[in-house]
């Protein structure tokens, strides 16, 4: 089937990042809820993040990936243990129970042993793996976190803002202490009449995810009138919702199916970074939102989000256990 051709919007949330004016921090809500309620996909502008430092991350990644696959698999996921972090090769992530073709690396927020979590023996807690053939791959990792960590409350400002609640809802609550999650994928190219996909057709799990993507191309949204192209644009990240941010609406605002292909004949990476609720906040819909569903409960998948009980980290081991289920049984078994 033919992509359609449509373009996603693009909103600039520097009066997020400034303190802006209210009238401009405004305008800036109701571009969002315009863009999450119409495609739940947007481009994002003005958001801080230094493209110097989006061009050194490209390049060290670059670096990582053209190694052997015996230097990557250095640093295998099955050595990060339950932080789940590390390498994986291509074919080893499970997107809607078929393959992916593309591999990639797992990272989260850097903590030491230390830390109360790590030794309660936290899923996805823990300390980051990362390649010493690419020293420079270490510190450019944590600085985008922190980067992207910024960005990401800016967005979730201008999305508590478009729901009638207060700039600082987000922050203040669901991700003052975040689960922050990054992945740098690299997809070899794919030909036309190939069956597999990069990644299949999913959805995210919590809040919001923030992209970074080459000039590759290869993203594609659903829509109601067909899948459409989320092209690469200079100097933007692609935000998309994922399940919380549905669950919290009621469905007012839907978690929307995306899909890649690489079609450009040679290697595509990107660089999608979740900022998601704390791992043991449960999350019910907002007041007056559970009822609100636009498109009745259920949703592409068949999953009714509303009947979920647990907290964020219970639905997030859920989604990783099916997409790495030898894994899920190695090391949280």
């Amino acid at each position: 089937m033919a992509l359609v051709r449509r373009t996603l919007p693009v909103v600039d949330v520097s009066p997020l990042l400034g303190g802006g004016q209210a009238a401009a921090t405004a305008r800036v809500a109701d571009q969002i809820q315009a863009a999450c309620r119409d495609r739940g996909f947007f481009y994002v502008t003005g958001h801080g993040v230094p493209a110097s430092l989006v061009a050194e991350l490209a390049d060290a990644s670059a670096e990582f990936f053209a190694l052997p696959l015996a230097e990557k698999r250095e640093i295998a996921m099955e050595r990060g243990g339950r932080a789940w972090r590390g390498y994986f090769p291509v074919g080893a992530e499970l997107t809607s129970g078929r393959p992916d073709l593309k591999e990639g690396l797992y990272f989260g927020t850097e903590l030491p042993a230390d830390d109360p979590r790590v030794l309660a023996r936290l899923p996805l807690h823990g300390a980051n793996l990362f390649p010493s053939q690419v020293p420079r791959l270490r510190p450019l990792v944590l600085a985008y976190l922190d980067a992207l960590t910024g960005a990401g409350q800016a967005v979730l400002a201008g999305v508590a803002l478009s729901l009638g609640l207060d700039a600082g809802y987000f922050a203040a609550g669901y991700t003052a202490d975040p689960t922050i999650l990054f992945r740098i994928f690299h997809y070899p190219p794919s030909e036309p009449h190939d069956e597999g996909w990069g990644v299949g057709e999913h959805t995210d799990y919590g809040l919001v995810t923030l992209l970074a993507q080459d000039d590759s191309g290869g993203l594609q949204v659903a829509a109601p009138e067909g899948w459409i192209e989320a092209p690469p644009m200079p100097g933007t990240l692609v935000c998309n919702i994922g399940d919380m941010l549905d669950r919290l609406t009621g469905g007012w605002y839907r978690s929307t199916p995306h899909r890649v292909r690489n079609l450009s004949g040679h290697g595509r990476l990107s660089f999608p970074f979740f900022l998601d609720p704390g791992f043991a906040a449960e999350v019910p819909p907002l007041p007056g939102r559970a009822a609100r569903a636009k498109d009745g409960s259920r949703r592409w998948d068949g999953q009714d989000l509303r009947a979920f009980t647990g907290s964020y980290g219970d639905y997030l081991l859920g989604k990783v256990s099916q997409v790495f289920p030898q894994l899920s049984r190695d090391a949280l078994g």
